[in-house]
């Protein structure tokens, strides 16, 4: 009975919510007729005064303009009248100008006739004058036996002549001049060279690096206040370099084989433990011991695989040395036995002797193996170590000959020569691919025919020489030293080479004649 009744409820609830929304909708629609009504009759009201208001307006802008076009009417008139006065002043002062100009007019005219007269008086007297030159200038060329044209040319031709002697032997003066400064300067030059560009080369030829268990055997190895540093340092005559690389000591030193030994020994201390400056001494000793058998043992290995026999001992340890040493990338030993290999190929191909070619081809470098003990360059070490060794004329030779320091005169050194630029110049051999070598000489003959006069040119010796062949008709003795000069000088700034290149320019006149 309780839900029926809620249920009643609810729905009477519900009716009367109905009739209320209802009631209220109606109100709002009542009272939104009348607003509209009253906003009606505000917009009209509002609209009745715009157009009052717009009359009002319409009537004081016309009196308005009334008033402006009377102003400027007035204004008009006065500027009329100013400006009829300034052009009765500018007429006034236009006649007066005519004037002037027909009285100046006339002084012009006066002025021409008599420049007219004057002109036909230059004309007659030039006239004259060119008759005179001429008359002078057959003569002239009567005396002397040359045309006009003929002087002029011989006058330039003598003039070109002597500006260019001059000029040759002034830069000849100044070669000799500089050539006394020259070995200072150089070494300054390759000084500063080493200190801003050989920074990576020399840390790879001149360093080594050595591994260490922990970073504890540092301290071990430094010893206490240095002593052990100081001692190792100073038996094996290197620099260790301790430093925040982990695990790691950097040794460094220009000799090659006081490196290795340094390195031998430093690796025995650290795998003992024991570091002491005695323990110091007794490995140095011992790796010095394995350094030297291993320097024998590579001087050996050189000798039986080119099959040149007889070297004195001093020789073959001279060469295992080079085992240590490189040059351009290249192993200095490796290199050596290739170019006696070569020697002895084109010795055979030729018919000479091939065991003194080899000899002289594994010998040509052997200057590298001390040339940072003694001063000169590895051809003049060389040279004076085959002589204290009792070696042959013809090696020797070879060995001063194979850089083009001096001529070569024997077949045997014309050999060597040519092993050493195949050795040292093929592709991988010095860090430089065929196509780079290629392009390389290329480049350099393409940049030395640029100039004229030259007949032709070759790029030998590995692209350390360039022969130039000029034409005699064409350029003199003179200006073949500013030839040469103008492009070792266009080869400095177009091209990147390691060394040094050498021009070498040949002119050759020849006469032929026949006896019938």
């Amino acid at each position: 009975m309780s839900t029926w009744l809620v249920i009643l409820l609810i729905a009477l609830g519900l009716v009367l919510l109905v009739c209320a929304f209802f009631l209220g909708v109606y109100y709002r629609k009542r009272v939104g007729e009348r607003e509209i009504s009253s906003a009606e009759e505000e917009a009209k009201r509002i609209l009745n005064e715009a157009i009052k208001s717009a009359e009002n307006k319409k009537r004081e802008s016309l009196l308005e303009a009334k008033e402006e076009i009377h102003k400027n009417r007035t204004e008009y008139e006065r500027e009329v009248k100013e400006r009829r006065a300034e052009l009765s002043k500018q007429e006034h002062r236009l006649q007066q100008k005519e004037e002037h100009l027909d009285k100046k007019t006339d002084a012009i005219d006066r002025k021409n006739e008599l420049l007219t007269k004057k002109i036909s008086e230059v004309e007659k007297q030039q006239e004259e004058i060119q008759q005179i030159k001429e008359a002078q200038q057959a003569e002239l060329e009567r005396i002397s036996g040359y045309t006009v044209e003929e002087a002029k040319a011989l006058l330039i031709e003598n003039l070109a002549n002597e500006v260019t002697h001059e000029q040759a032997v002034k830069v000849r003066e100044i070669e000799a001049q500089y050539k006394e400064e020259a070995e200072e300067r150089a070494r300054e030059i390759i000084a500063l060279a080493i200190q801003r560009c050989a920074a990576d080369h020399a840390s790879e030829v001149t360093v080594s690096v050595v591994s260490l268990p922990n970073d504890e055997m540092k301290g071990r190895i430094i010893g206490r206040e240095g002593r052990n540093i100081r001692s190792f340092e100073t038996l094996a005559g290197v620099d260790l370099i301790i430093d925040d690389t982990p695990e790691a000591i950097t040794i460094s030193c220009f000799d090659p084989v006081r490196r290795e030994v340094a390195r031998i020994a430093l690796e025995k201390l650290i795998a003992d433990g024991r570091i002491h400056p005695a323990r110091i001494e007794e490995m140095l000793a011992k790796a010095q011991k394995e350094v030297n058998a291993t320097i024998k043992a590579e001087g050996e290995r050189a000798v039986f695989e080119t099959g040149v026999h007889g070297l004195h001992p001093e020789l073959v340890k001279l060469l295992g040395r080079q085992k240590y040493r490189t040059s351009y990338g290249q192993n200095v030993l490796n290199h050596s036995i290739e170019v006696a290999h070569i020697s002895g190929l084109i010795a055979a191909e030729l018919g000479v002797d091939i065991a003194t070619a080899k000899r002289a081809g594994l010998l040509h470098d052997i200057g590298k193996s001390i040339d940072h003990k003694v001063e000169g360059s590895h051809v003049t070490i060389g040279v004076d170590v085959a002589k204290k060794y009792k070696e042959s004329n013809e090696v020797i030779h070879a060995i001063a000959a194979h850089h083009g320091d001096v001529e070569p005169q024997t077949v045997i050194a014309c050999i060597v020569q040519a092993a050493d630029a195949i050795s040292a110049s093929r592709p991988g051999a010095r860090r430089e691919n065929i196509e780079n070598y290629v392009k390389r000489l290329e480049k350099l003959e393409e940049v030395t025919v640029s100039f004229p006069g030259i007949e032709s040119c070759y790029a030998i010796q590995a692209g350390r020489e360039i022969r130039i062949m000029v034409k005699p008709e064409q350029v003199t003795e003179d200006q073949m030293t500013l030839l040469a000069r103008d492009v070792a000088k266009k080869i400095e700034d177009e091209l990147t080479y390691p060394g040094q290149i050498k021009v070498n320019m040949i002119r050759e006149t020849k006469a032929v004649a026949y006896a019938k």
